[in-house]
């Protein structure tokens, strides 16, 4: 049995030579694909077809891929949270650097002098008072979202000499653990923006964050703050950020989200989408993906899913069934007594729970014979049901 494999938009080599050639066909053209491996590609008008079981994207944000509809078709979305996080703590750097010390104004006031090197020299000193700026160490850095990213961030800026405050209300025990102790922790968004000299985004784009930094949030900031943006555009209200730099209420926008109201416009510095554009990041991101992929496909294993539960079990027997059900009572009842009627032994089970979804896995003591599983599959709230056979390890 070979795993087929679309690729859609270029992905890293050095994650597509994790599949085993013996046992994965990989391709940017395939009909009925097990799995589809996708970067920014808009997926939400696509056909998917019916032979998919899983969809990963090589990155963090998952706004592309129509996760609502893969749900309710037992289908996971996995993302690569963390692989291009160091990418994007180092860009952030850079950023509160170009607007600290007004590089990208000295740039292009360099870039317009005329005449000969004592000319040069003399515009030079003449000039270059106008483009003072200050140091990042004794500054405060308030940073709004303590994710794999913020995380990173608030360390490197720690180790810069500058004071942290984070918050996040939504902040994993994994993440709480990993996160300085020298980081002040903020009750809320205003409360980090009266302290902060520069604030950095790192939330997912979702209904309660689209526009949360807005006109009354910008005035809640420090005179002269420089507010940066790496996560999603739409997080930023830009009229309100336009009206802060034009009060001075902003000292400057940097941004990863060029748009055509910030074009021309003083003190934004936009960037064309860097963030996670390095080598580095796009290798980490596809090993990170095909390694979730071939973990779901081969033994149902569930790690960094959008839309479904984490859920790993160590395997115990050749037999395994993986089960998404819609998360209502006597779902593990209806099968179990299912397997059981007909005389199938559950050696292992293992449910887990992530909002209206949840996630199953059964090791049995036998091989569960398709009519069997014709019968799970007919039980009302089932969305998806396989057989996971052995294969030898790779």
């Amino acid at each position: 049995m070979a795993y087929r494999i679309l690729t859609i938009n270029k992905i890293s080599g050095r994650g597509l030579k994790r599949f085993p050639a013996e046992s994965y066909l990989v391709s940017a053209e395939m009909n009925d694909p097990d799995a589809i491996l996708v970067r920014s590609q808009n997926m939400h008008e696509m056909e998917i077809a019916k032979s998919v079981k899983a969809i990963a994207r090589a990155g963090a944000g998952t706004n592309n891929v129509p996760v609502a509809k893969m749900s309710e078709r037992g289908i996971p979305v996995f993302n690569a949270a963390g692989a291009n996080a160091n990418a994007v703590k180092e860009l952030v750097v850079a950023g509160m650097l170009l607007a600290a010390r007004n590089i990208v104004p000295a740039l292009d006031f360099v870039a317009g002098l005329v005449g000969d090197d004592e000319s040069l020299h003399k515009q030079v000193e003449d000039g270059k008072k106008q483009f003072a700026g200050s140091e990042l160490q004794g500054r405060t850095l308030g940073v709004v979202g303590l994710g794999a990213i913020g995380r990173l961030v608030a360390d490197v800026a720690l180790r810069l000499g500058m004071s942290v405050y984070g918050f996040d209300p939504e902040i994993t025990v994994e993440g709480a653990w990993s996160l300085s102790s020298q980081v002040k922790k903020a009750q809320s968004i205003e409360e980090l923006l009266r302290h902060s000299d520069f604030v950095t985004l790192h939330v997912p784009l979702l209904p309660a964050t689209r526009g949360l930094i807005n006109e009354q949030r910008v005035q809640a900031m420090k005179q002269g703050a420089v507010l940066l943006n790496f996560s999603r555009d739409e997080i930023v209200d830009c009229d309100a950020v336009l009206a802060g730099l034009e009060s001075g209420k902003l000292g400057a926008y940097v941004c990863d989200f060029p748009a055509k109201k910030l074009q021309g416009r003083s003190g934004v510095l936009a960037l064309p989408h860097l963030g996670a554009s390095t080598e580095e990041a796009e290798d980490n991101c596809a090993v990170m993906v095909v390694d979730e992929i071939r973990e779901y496909l081969e033994h149902g294993n569930i790690t960094n899913s959008v839309n479904f539960p984490t859920l790993v079990m160590p395997r115990e027997s050749a037999h395994r069934l993986a089960l998404a059900n819609a998360n209502v009572p006597n779902m593990l009842g209806q099968i179990s007594s299912t397997l059981a009627s007909a005389g199938i032994n559950i050696h292992t089970m293992m449910n887990k729970s992530r909002g209206e979804m949840a996630y199953t896995l059964v090791d049995t003591d036998t091989e569960v014979p398709e009519d069997l599983l014709n019968r799970i599959s007919a039980i009302p709230g089932v969305l998806m049901v396989r057989k996971l056979p052995l294969m030898e390890a790779r």
